[in-house]
């Protein structure tokens, strides 16, 4: 377990990573001991200088949900991080100097129209809670060198989360199986990948019901009106400036995000 003024150091010095656009070792080497309760205490501490400097929190993600992603990575639970406005690309386009090493998943996005706190959470309570579903494409990035990450290095970095970008197509989940829901991603006007939402641990509405009950072991809520990022349903892609990816999904629609 680590110190207060370790975790704050490691805070800062991911923030500072963020801002410069660069790397550093990885905490895990750094820090063999660190476990994921400080990780989330590091992520915690990042977190705090963003806000700090003026961004709001409007969600929160879920990353490493699927086992596609999980063996690329080779990080085998999932984790959590927040989302801010700062992330949120809201005309699809991402400038790849504010990034590393970006990878773009394609995502099924939640808005709550009421709030969950765990433990306890179902993903009946999920539906229940859900004002639409919406494709999304959340682009990963890391601030850790060559994406060489534990999961306790993914957790401290706030799950890996850099920028995201919502279809401008929302559907109330009632009438749909999300587990069913099919997804196609283009990259450069050609085929790339495809997935499942059952991918995500079996479906979306689970690993939303995970994160509440998750997050509820440290007293935070999934709030009413924030974005939540499900996981992605396809294996990462890496993503220069230039590039152009597109998804679609059967019967909840589509999204697109340029590069430049």
């Amino acid at each position: 377990m680590l110190d207060i003024a370790t975790i704050d150091k490691a805070g800062k010095a991911l923030y500072a990573c963020l801002r410069e656009k660069r790397t550093m070792p990885p905490l895990s080497v750094q820090f063999p001991d660190l476990t994921i309760d400080d990780a989330y205490k590091i992520s915690r501490e990042f977190l705090s200088h963003r806000t700090t400097s003026g961004e709001k929190i409007v969600g929160k993600k879920i990353g490493v949900t699927s086992p596609a992603v999980q063996e690329m990575l080779g990080v085998y639970q999932p984790d959590f991080g927040f989302l801010t406005d700062a992330m949120w690309q809201h005309n699809g386009i991402v400038d790849t100097t504010r990034l590393i090493a970006p990878r773009a998943e394609a995502e099924i996005a939640f808005r709550l129209k009421h709030s969950l706190s765990g433990p306890g959470i179902t993903p009946e309570d999920v539906l229940r809670a859900t004002e639409s579903v919406i494709a999304c494409f959340e682009i990963v990035d890391s601030r850790i060198e060559n994406w060489d990450i534990k999961i306790t290095d993914t957790v401290a970095d706030n799950a890996s989360c850099g920028v995201f970008v919502l279809s401008e197509e929302e559907v109330s989940p009632e009438h749909l199986d999300l587990a069913a829901l099919k997804v196609v991603v283009e990259k450069n006007g050609e085929y790339l990948s495809e997935g499942l939402g059952s991918a995500v641990q079996g479906a979306p509405e689970n690993a939303v019901a995970w994160l509440a009950n998750t997050l509820g072991e440290y007293g935070i809520p999934l709030l009413a009106g924030e974005i939540v990022l499900s996981g992605s349903l396809v294996p990462l892609a890496p993503a220069s400036a230039g590039d152009h990816f597109t998804m679609s999904i059967d019967g909840l629609g589509s999204a697109e995000v340029r590069f430049q």
